[in-house]
């Protein structure tokens, strides 16, 4: 076998998915191996985002208070929620030294700014769409939000 057949062989395999071949003759042993790409997969699970929970006193979970959860359902219902609309950090003011965009009983009017959410260092101001009176903050400042995660509940009356 001549060089020139070996190089043909060569270049056979580098345009083909073959991956090795062997040849054998009376007195030869040629095995060509394609260059293996160590590509190598990671599958990782997305990281879980941390989801604080609205504050609840402990004695939630006794029996007593579960009977007055449907009344706390009915009361909820009239409130509107106005909710994130993307994952990010909470933030009640502009700056850490401002008031608070909003605070319960305050009015607001449909596109008044009632937080900021920043995500990948932008900061969004979040408006109100709808027009009543701040009932309740749900999430605490500078904490992570999902997306449409409940911020604020709004009496609509």
């Amino acid at each position: 076998m001549d060089i020139k057949t070996i190089q043909d062989l060569v270049k056979i395999i580098n345009k083909t998915n073959i991956s090795e071949i062997s040849i054998e003759e009376a007195d030869l042993k040629i095995t060509i191996k394609q260059k293996e790409d160590k590509t190598e997969t990671i599958i990782q699970q997305a990281p879980a985002h941390y989801m604080p929970a609205p504050i609840q006193a402990p004695a939630a979970a006794a029996a007593p208070p579960a009977a007055k959860a449907p009344a706390a359902d009915a009361a909820s219902d009239k409130y509107v929620t106005i909710k994130s609309p993307m994952i990010g950090t909470f933030y009640r003011s502009s700056a850490p030294d401002k008031p608070a965009f909003v605070n319960p009983g305050d009015e607001v009017t449909v596109g008044k700014t009632v937080c900021i959410v920043e995500a990948m260092k932008l900061f969004n101001e979040i408006e109100s769409e709808v027009k009543g009176t701040i009932v309740k903050v749900l999430v605490e400042d500078a904490s992570p939000v999902e997306y449409d995660q409940p911020l604020f509940l709004v009496d609509p009356s």
